[in-house]
């Protein structure tokens, strides 16, 4: 499944870019699993999701929990917790 994923503050800064378009294997069917994978990839996604329980996504702009299904995604956006004031 070809997917484009979009990272945003530390995880942005950690990754190295703003968005990737990638070709996500069969096997990552959630965002849990996306995250893990993503940690697995590289030294970058590995300083980006080191603490997965800390990252938060949406699914083509709806926000959802790590169980939330991929099947059919246009975009995943990964971010830190976000608080306001």
């Amino acid at each position: 499944m070809v997917l484009n994923v979009a990272y945003f503050s530390w995880v942005r800064e950690r990754m190295g870019v703003g968005d990737e378009t990638l070709d996500i294997p069969e096997s990552v069917g959630d965002i849990g699993t996306l995250v893990a994978w993503l940690a697995a990839r590289d030294e970058r996604g590995a300083s980006a999701f080191a603490e997965p329980h800390r990252i938060r996504a949406a699914i083509d702009g709806v926000m959802m929990g790590p169980d939330a299904p991929l099947s059919g995604a246009r975009e995943v956006a990964l971010f830190p917790p976000v608080t306001g004031g």
